[in-house]
């Protein structure tokens, strides 16, 4: 429009002053060092988003950058994208029946210093909603080194399956005696076959308190990450009709998001 009306006029309407617009202008035919790294940091930006599964939000994607001190920066870049990371699913299902008359351990993470690998393992059962119904998730993890050292998939929660997750883990790592494992009070924890499997291999037990999820929140926040970078908004369409220690796709990152979000200097 510069060309048919006046550029004093225009900007007088736009309420914008001669010298800005002459400015915008000049940094639209030249941009300066910072908008040129403003277009290098979108791109990276965008490709780090997609790796996410566009589940990163500001200062995840910060961190994941090399710049945590740049947040409200990332934030601005990512408006001007347009990228917004996915929001959870408020819907969980229940994973825990403690109504049962199995025994039940005390709790014995409490006041309980961590001092090395293989000190304490916690485990806990989670579901995932398939094409084909829900399949159910047992992992086993090292409180010390948040590493994932087992887990099995299985379309039925019961003791084999909570079992096969820690014969993987005891394959991997194992452990010498007196390891204290804390689960939840649910009944394929309370079995006769699992705390068997315990016995045989000198693990000591321990069990939340009833209805406190905090008492095993290492694993509870290893679940959150997962479902919330590969489960939500993906509708999985296979299960297997048996207990299995395989997850096609989501496997090699079991361990990855569970250091990456709770210690992400340990390595052991």
């Amino acid at each position: 429009m510069s060309g048919r009306y006046k550029v004093a006029w225009l900007c007088e309407a736009l309420l914008v002053s001669r010298s800005g617009y002459y400015d915008w202008k000049e940094r639209r035919r030249s941009p300066g060092p910072r908008q040129l790294e403003n277009i290098r940091l979108r791109q990276r930006i965008r490709e780090e988003f997609a790796r996410s599964r566009q589940t990163y939000g500001s200062p995840r994607l910060a961190h994941a950058l090399g710049c945590p001190g740049r947040r409200n920066r990332i934030a601005r870049l990512m408006r001007l994208e347009r990228i917004f990371a996915r929001q959870r699913s408020k819907y969980r299902a229940a994973t825990t029946d403690s109504r049962h008359g199995g025994p039940i351990a005390p709790n014995r993470l409490q006041k309980l210093a961590l001092r090395r690998s293989n000190q304490v393992w916690v485990s806990d059962a989670t579901g995932v909603l398939t094409a084909q119904g829900w399949l159910y998730l047992v992992a086993v993890l090292d409180v010390f080194s948040r590493r994932v050292i087992g887990w099995a998939m299985s379309p039925i929660l019961d003791a084999p399956l909570v079992s096969a997750a820690l014969r993987m883990a005891l394959a991997q790592r194992r452990p010498a005696q007196s390891l204290i494992l804390h689960s939840d009070r649910g009944s394929q924890f309370a079995s006769a076959a699992y705390r068997q499997l315990l016995a045989g291999h000198g693990l000591v037990a321990s069990m939340s308190r009833p209805g406190n999820c905090y008492d095993n929140a290492f694993i509870e926040s290893f679940w959150s990450t997962l479902k919330y970078e590969l489960v939500y908004h993906h509708r999985p369409s296979l299960i297997t009709s048996r207990p299995s220690t395989t997850a096609p796709d989501s496997t090699p990152v079991l361990t990855t998001r569970a250091r990456s979000t709770l210690n992400p200097n340990q390595t052991n």
